[in-house]
Formats: C-alpha cells, structure tokens, sequence
C-alpha cells in the first residue's frame, strides 16, 4: 500500500471557486469544500449543480479508489446550511422542493462506489453533519472546537438533507432523539463513543488517517454494542412504540405544545423506523416544508439573524475597544464566582478575585471547580484543561495583583456608599484606564460614579444569575461614561460569551423594569385568590421556562422587595409592589436560598410542591385553582407596556435589542419572537384598546403609554 505521507498530488480541479478536486498519486482524492468570503462554510442551494456535476467527474474518473471529503477553512467543517435561504420560500412546496434537494445530493455522494470518508475539524453541525453523514465514514479531530450535532430544532426546524433518517442509524434511536430534540452537540470523544464517528486523532494527522481508512476500504460503521434495555426498546415494535410514546410525553411535557417541530422530529423517525426509509425520507422533507412556513420557526429564526448581527457590532460605532488581557472580581459571592468562572473559561482571561475573607474565596473558587468537574465526568473536557482553567483564577484579601488589571467587575452587596467606596479603592489601586464595572441590579450608575476621580471609566455590567447559564448583560452607560469604556465593555461581555445590550442609566434600567409590572401583577392575582401553582403553570403554559412565583423564589423574594420601592420612587405608583408582601419578609421567606417561600425546600419529592402556609400568613382563601386566559394578558400586557416606554424613553437602542433582553434576560417566550415582535403581531390599536378595558376595570397602572397610542393613531409597528 502507498503510504499517505509519501503521496503527492497530480491534478488539482477548481469548480466555481466553492469545491475543488484534489487527486493524489495513490488513488485517494480530496474534495475540498471552501466558501469564498465567508468565516465559515456553510450549504446553500445555488450549490446543487456545482456539487452534482463534481460528484459525476468522480464517478466517471476510474483512477480515483477513494475520496476524503474535507473543509478549506482553518477552523470549521461546515457550520451548517445557509438560514437565509429558507426566507426566500414563499410555500411549503417550496421548502419541500430545497430538502428533497438536500437529500438527493446526499444520496448521490452515499452511492459513490468508492469509499468515502469525512474528515472533520472544527464544527460540524446541521447541514454539515448530514453532509459527513452520507460519507461511508466519520474521522474527526481531538480539538476542543469540534463539534457535531443537529441543532434545527432551536430554530423550529428539522434536519432536512436525510438527518432525521442517517442519524438513528449510526447512534441509536434513542441517542438520536436526544441529539434532534434538544440540538445537543457532541465533542470528538462522545461521538467516537456514540458511533457517530469512526476514529478521533490530533488535527495534525486528520487527513492522513481518512486517507488511510479510504485505502483500508473498511468504512462500514462498527456495530454498536446495545445493552439489554437498547435491545428491549429498539429491538422490537412494542419497545420502539414505548420509546416513541415516551419520548412524545416529554416534548409535551417541556414545550407545552408551543413548539412543532420536536414532535415532528419524532414522526420523521417513526416512519423511517417502523415503514420504510423511502417513507421516512418524504415524511422528513414534507414536514420540512411545513415547518420552514410556520410563525414559530419564522421567529426563531428572527431572533438568530438578530443575534448573529449583534455578534458584528461594536459597543460605539466606529470606536474600537481597548484590548483586555487582565481582570479582577471584587466579591466572591455566588455572583462574584460565576464571573469569574466565564471569565476564565469563555474569555480565558486571568482574573482575580478580591472578597473580605479567604473563604469567599474559596467558595468562588470551588463554584468553578464543581461546574468544571461535571464536565470532566462527563467526558465534555479532559482533567488537564479544568487544571488548565482554573490555573487563570487566583484570590487575594487585598489589592496585591491589581496593578495591571484592565477591568474589574464589581459584585458586591447593592449599597450605594460599599460601591462608591469600591470606586475609590480602585482608583487608588488600579492604572488610570481601568474600567470600573458594577453588577448592581438596581443602583443608578451615576450615583456610584459620583465620588469617582474618572468618572468616564465607570460603568454597569448586569449579569444575571446564574452567570455560567444566562446569556444576557446589560451595559449601563451613565451621561460621563466614555464611548471607549462602552465598547470596551461590550467586547469583553462577548469574550465570556454573552449576548449584551447597551441601556441607559435609569431605575430598573431594561430587564428589570419591564419584569417589574408583570411579576406585580401576578402577585395582585395571588392576593385576589388565584393559587401559586396556578399561575405558574400558566405562565409557563404562555411559554416562560418558570412561573412568576418560581422566579421570585429563585431571585429572592428580598431582592424583589428592595427594587419595588426604587422603582416606585423613580418611575411611579405603577411599580408599587403588594404591601402583603412584606409579611413574606418578616416570616422570613427569602426564597430558594433560604429554603423557604412559595414552595417547599428540603422535601424528596421530585415535584415541585407549594408551601401552603403561605396562604395562611397572607390570610387568603385560594377559589381560582385556574388562570384565565385574561388574566394571564393582565401580566402580559403590564410588561408589553413598559417596554414600549423604554424604548420611546431610549432606555434600549431599538426594538431588537428589546426582545433580545426580554427573551435572554427573562426567558420571554422565544417563538412569539420578543415583546415588540408580540405587540406588532396584536397590533398597537388592539392592544391600546385592550390596556384602555384594563384601565378602567382595574387602575391607572394599565393607562397605556404616550408611544403605543401614538402608534395607535399613525397604524404603525415596531419593525
């Protein structure tokens, strides 16, 4: 056999700039896939031809024995198929038509009579993975960036280029679901271990060994090892109607019927499966089609267009941010902690914390050790790399280590005078241009600055908790920030791997100010009889991943109290909270950290349960044990409002960074698209009238504001 290393090209084929064929003296060919202009690759339709006629010259040229199939960018496979495509379809048949495209053209490569064998580095996701699929094998590299999975249904989608069909093949029905219904990705070594994959070897040898595997001939997919309970579930129709029916019960469970395409998902499987894989591949395409129509997915896929943008901006148009190489965490607390852990593990920045006492240190430090660790145990890093992580966060009782510190984040208690005086310190101990970033949740910025020699370095950074698992911050720029301090800002937000808005320095500032009147006047419905559970699971039922109550336990039921009154003070009598709930305070009831507050702690129960005695110490008698659809707009309508007013205020920049906030900072329900792609699917003259109904049956808190009636008027939206 030609050894790999000692082969050596003889012709290379460009095609249109995309695709070239690369022959090698030893029979293997390289057809290597290289989307000029773009980051990464990714599939798009205007492809079709190209790819059909390259894979017909490699039929037709005898001298070729094998193929490798292999990306010309240094870092990615195939990102997945190009999303702005599916905007241009104005049928279902139409989008139809794209997947049976797909699914052709995968066929055509899959029954190549030649081995053929993908070698994959980097991400390797959607499309990109149905595209390495119908390769007769998978080699991937050992890096950290390589990816693989199918994750079309976070954009209401389903893998349409055979996806829904390969997959179970290779992995398991089961594992396959898994994969499809949540869009989880797999790192090398859990693919090697699912059979998704073939061999997993450092980058540096990746094509020679899809090379030699070609040459070697053996590129059938080893058998998987099926325990006893795989065997009794997909071994026969009555496990497979099991697994099937189970599976369903969960997407239901967790979606609330809101989202179609994870049980779409799992009827492309059932037909595969249970009729032929001819019918499975038409189920897949028709319900592709279906699904590329659909409002859910048209705003999800909204929302990842809107991301992806925000992804391209600077904090200040045209003002560069300075380049961070050091930070520094003042407190160690539980937020404190899970800065410091996406600092070092998204940025990979070191940073360092300062707390009072050692052990808030080392509680922050043992906050990034467990989250690491879980990903040790589960095969999702290796020992070294956490090593290697947590090697960036060290700890200090004073201000040793912070002279070259570029930024530091402040995450103390909300006391005004404890951050103002945090504000001198670092000034005294840091280089001029250190930024200052406070995490307060409530206090305005200017006020912390106010003691500040250089004011224009101060600035808030929101996170929300918990850290490591929310995407959004809030950048709060107060009237003396500099542009370079905002940009700087929005640029290390991004490096730890959040989605950050800009906003103005005013009470409550974006997120918190549009939950206030929503999480009000669910606690007005408890005082007027509605039950906790209730008004959760409609809630949650509306699409929020937690009720209202759940939220208000998890955040603190105190930290609920202490912003209610600074946004009354600030913004009005529409943000006074019920005066019942103080009688939660003084009980003693601060929430899930305290192990007590509308539901129960400390209990073996699997669900959730209320705490009944809440009822007793606010002296209700619970009667409605359902929620309205009206009063679930009651809640829903309070926020719609003041977001609307935060916008005409210039609290955000514009309508998508208002979803975006809503949708990453509060879990507004994703496939309604955000609270002003909601209010233009109702209309401003509904929703006008509407408030109007609620003002007068329930109080001024429902007077709907200047901007919405103006809107009103002009018949006009948000986008």
């Amino acid at each position: 056999m030609t050894e790999v290393k000692e082969a050596k090209k003889t012709k290379k084929q460009e095609t249109n700039n995309t695709f070239s064929l690369v022959r090698h003296e030893n029979g293997i060919a390289h057809l290597i896939m290289d989307v000029k202009g773009d980051s990464m690759n990714t599939l798009k339709a205007a492809f079709a031809d190209e790819i059909a006629k390259i894979l017909t010259e490699i039929r037709d040229d005898k001298s070729i024995i094998g193929l490798v199939l292999a990306s010309g960018k240094p870092d990615s496979f195939v990102a997945g198929a190009d999303v702005h495509m599916l905007a241009k379809c104005t049928t279902a048949a139409e989008a139809t038509a794209l997947s049976r495209q797909g699914q052709v053209i995968f066929d055509q490569l899959e029954n190549l009579s030649i081995p053929v064998v993908a070698a994959v580095h980097g991400a390797c996701l959607g499309g990109g993975l149905e595209l390495a699929m119908a390769c007769h094998a998978i080699v991937c590299s050992d890096s950290t960036k390589t990816a693989l999975g199918l994750p079309e249904v976070q954009l209401g989608l389903l893998p349409g280029g055979g996806g829904t069909q390969r997959l179970p093949k290779r992995v398991g029905i089961q594992k396959a679901l898994d994969m499809m219904l949540t869009g989880k990705q797999l790192r090398a070594k859990q693919a090697l271990k699912a059979g998704l994959v073939s061999d997993v070897v450092p980058n540096s040898v990746l094509l020679q060994t899809a090379e030699q595997l070609a040459l070697s001939g053996k590129v059938k997919p080893k058998a998987r090892k099926l325990s006893f309970m795989d065997k009794a579930l997909e071994g026969n129709g009555i496990g497979r109607s099991i697994l099937f029916n189970q599976a369903t019960k969960t997407v239901l469970s967790q979606t609330k019927g809101n989202y179609p395409a994870p049980l779409k998902i799992i009827d492309c499987v059932r037909a595969g499966v249970e009729q032929s894989p001819a019918k499975g591949y038409q189920v897949e395409a028709d319900l592709f089609g279906q699904l590329v129509m659909s409002n859910v997915s048209a705003q999800l896929r909204q929302l990842f267009f809107a991301t992806t943008d925000m992804k391209k901006e600077q904090g200040v148009e045209g003002v560069a941010p300075e380049k961070i190489e050091n930070v520094a965490v003042l407190g160690g607390g539980l937020m404190g902690g899970g800065i410091a852990f996406v600092t070092a593990t998204k940025a990979k920045l070191p940073v360092r914390i300062k707390d009072i006492s050692h052990k808030g240190i080392s509680a922050a430090l043992k906050y990034g050790y467990d989250l690491l660790n879980k990903k040790v145990k589960r095969r999702f890093i290796r020992h070294s790399e956490m090593q290697n992580q947590l090697a960036l966060i060290t700890g200090t009782t004073d201000y040793t280590g912070f002279k070259n510190v570029d930024i530091v984040v402040e995450a103390v208690f909300e006391d005004l005078t404890l951050k103002q005086n945090m504000v001198v310190d670092i000034e005294s101990n840091c280089k001029e241009s250190t930024i200052f970033a406070s995490n307060t949740s409530s206090l305005p910025i200017g006020q912390i600055a106010e003691k500040a020699l250089r004011p224009e370095n101060v600035i808030g950074l929101h996170y929300f908790s918990p850290v490591d698992k929310m995407p959004l911050v809030e950048i709060i720029a107060h009237d003396k920030t500099s542009d370079k301090t905002i940009s700087t800002t929005v640029a290390f937000a991004k490096k730890q791997g959040k989605t950050p808005i800009v906003v103005k320095d005013k009470a409550g500032f974006y997120v918190n100010r549009i939950l206030a009147p929503y999480m009000n006047e669910a606690a007005i419905l408890l005082l007027e009889g509605c039950s906790i559970e209730a008004l959760d699971k409609a809630m949650v039922k509306f699409g929020f991943p937690v009720g209202p109550m759940q939220l208000l336990d998890e955040v603190g039921i105190d930290i609920g109290a202490k912003i209610g009154p600074i946004l009354q003070a600030e913004l009005g009598d529409r943000f006074a909270p019920p005066p019942a709930f103080s009688k939660l305070i003084d009980d003693g009831r601060l929430g899930k950290k305290a192990s007590k507050g509308f539901y129960q702690y400390n209990t073996n129960s699997k669900q959730k349960l209320v705490d009944d005695s809440v009822y007793t110490l606010l002296g209700l008698q619970v009667s409605n044990t359902s929620v309205t659809d009206a009063q679930v707009e009651r809640c829903i309508y309070m926020m719609l409002n003041e977001a609307a007013r935060c916008l005409d205020e210039k609290i955000i920049r514009n309508a998508r960074d208002g979803d975006i906030g809503a949708i990453f900072g509060i879990g507004f329900p994703p496939f309604i698209g955000g609270p002003f792609r909601y209010m233009d699917k109702i209309g401003a003259a509904t929703l006008v009238s509407k408030l109007t109904q609620l003002q007068s049956e329930f109080g001024e808190r429902f007077e709907p504001c200047d901007a919405l009636v103006k809107m009103a008027e002009k018949g006009e939206s948000f986008y």
